[in-house]
């Protein structure tokens, strides 16, 4: 987890896990392994499978340009994931006023399947391995907050069941 800069439009100063958007190139990806059929399941409930595919492999390069970890091997500057280790457990999508959007999806990997040291690209600050404790005392978001609590408790990630989505009606955050 790590702190966004000041500099950043959408939650500056807040702790978040590293994540982005699916960049064009993400499609293209061929991973040293796929997703398990489940997690792929569980992510075309909402999207289509070249989609699930590209989400996942954003999540991996995300997390590798963010925080320098690697699930799979690079070669020649050229990421390779590993998708097999993934779980899928959340859909989170902004309240509607909020001035910036996204509609994100939450991946989950055991940290001990990641290879590497943690040095950030500056994109994310105070880069570290927390306690889901420690990470509750730092400023969030109230959708970490949500899966952290639900990790903490072992709710989550939740093979075999449908994925929740964390959005907002009128101002108060809903679960679907």
């Amino acid at each position: 987890m790590g702190r966004r800069a000041a500099r950043h439009r959408f939650v500056p100063h807040h702790y978040v896990f590293p994540g982005g958007r699916v960049d064009r190139a993400d499609h293209a990806v061929t991973p040293l392994s796929p997703l398990k059929s489940e997690v792929l399941r569980r992510l075309c409930a909402s999207c289509p499978p070249s989609l699930a595919r590209a989400l996942a492999v954003a999540a991996v390069r995300e997390t590798w340009e963010e925080t320098g970890l690697v699930l799979g091997a690079v070669s020649g500057g050229t990421l390779q994931p590993d998708l097999q280790h993934l779980d899928y457990a959340l859909r989170a999508i902004t309240p509607p006023q909020s001035p910036m959007r996204f509609h994100a999806r939450f991946f989950f990997v055991d940290g001990e399947k990641l290879a590497g040291t943690i040095e950030g690209n500056g994109e994310l600050l105070d880069l570290a391995w927390r306690s889901v404790a420690e990470c509750l005392r730092l400023p969030i978001v109230d959708v970490t907050e949500y899966v952290l609590r639900k990790l903490d408790a072992g709710q989550l990630p939740a093979n075999g069941t449908e994925v929740p989505l964390f959005s907002f009606r009128n101002g108060k955050a809903l679960l679907a």
